[in-house]
């Protein structure tokens, strides 16, 4: 069982950025593909990026490539998601997930371990 809490949410103004934290338990964190996911209230949970754990490749939904960049430390068993020029579309619950399976990164399904979310709110 992997243990995944997220942190960095809170209030900006648009144009502004947040970095997003995702912490994990497991010590061979390294070795587990990381998905972000959002939520809005009223609609679906949406991809947001993915990096994956034996090459580091990345992948960004279109809406964010760009502006938003997927990260990892390893040594701190952490995934980051850095978020600039925020829009009021990004405003969301986002959530981490990961799992060590070979899968299609963009669907929330494949993931098995998921965060509890935090709230990130784009003023406009």
């Amino acid at each position: 069982q992997v243990q995944l809490v997220e942190s960095g949410g809170g209030l900006v103004q648009v144009g502004g950025s947040l970095r997003l934290s995702c912490a994990a338990s497991e010590r061979t964190f390294s070795r587990y593909t990381v998905g972000w996911f959002r939520q809005a209230p009223g609609k679906e949970r949406e991809f947001v990026s993915a990096i994956s754990w034996s090459s580091g490749n990345t992948y960004y939904a279109d809406s964010v490539k760009g502006r938003f960049t997927i990260s990892r430390d390893n040594a701190k068993n952490t995934v980051y998601l850095q978020m600039n020029s925020l829009k009021p579309e990004d405003t969301a619950v986002y959530y981490c997930a990961a799992d060590k399976g070979t899968f299609t990164v963009r669907v929330a399904t494949m993931y098995t371990y998921w965060g509890q979310g935090t709230q990130v709110t784009v003023s406009s």
